[in-house]
């Protein structure tokens, strides 16, 4: 019998509900404070997840969520930055399905 693994869940910055990791988007304060989307998850800094809701991203825009969550200054051309990587994001995965998977 093959052992389901466990899936690492982590909870979205923007809506606090906890998703898949494979389903979230990094971002990243770095030492010299400035934000930054990391695809790789693999950035040196303080990390936070997002889920790939562009909704959920016009309304951190509205309450600078993201500045709060930080405690730095954050560009609104960040926000617009997101909202367009998100974007892409959930067409992928609904184009292709899992975007974790190997093929």
């Amino acid at each position: 019998m093959v052992k389901q693994r466990k899936v690492p869940m982590r909870k979205d910055l923007l809506t606090n509900e906890m998703f898949p990791k494979k389903q979230m988007v990094r971002i990243v304060k770095n030492k010299e404070g400035q934000i930054a989307i990391d695809p790789t998850g693999k950035m040196p800094g303080r990390g936070a997840y997002v889920g790939l809701d562009p909704q959920a991203v016009k309304k951190a825009k509205d309450k600078n969520t993201i500045e709060k969550a930080f405690q730095v200054a954050v560009a609104p051309e960040f926000y617009d930055e997101l909202f367009d990587y998100v974007d892409h994001q959930q067409a992928r995965m609904e184009l292709f399905g899992d975007i974790g998977k190997k093929h």
